[in-house]
């Protein structure tokens, strides 16, 4: 499952209009002692390129802030990997 958090939109270097938006994954981890969600985050360029990366944290907390800096630094799919890496 995903839920769109929020939506950037801005010029680039050369003056071109660009959109990015920005989303929460949720899956369900299930073992046989405990039920959990798992988060991650999607970003999405309009009419371009998209990336996800599931499963980063349990935390909900942890999420939050991870997205608010996503969107803060308008962060595209681009540069998703590095920002999460170093994040982690």
């Amino acid at each position: 499952m995903e839920m769109k958090i929020a939506s950037r939109q801005f010029l680039d270097q050369e003056g071109r209009p660009r959109c990015f938006h920005y989303f929460l994954t949720i899956d369900q981890e299930e073992t046989d002692r405990f039920f959990c969600e798992n988060y991650g985050v999607r970003v999405a360029e309009e009419a371009a390129d998209d990336r996800s990366l599931r499963a980063i944290t349990t935390s909900a907390s942890r999420i939050d802030e991870l997205i608010t800096l996503l969107v803060d630094n308008t962060v595209g799919p681009a540069g998703l990997d590095d920002v999460v890496s170093d994040w982690l």
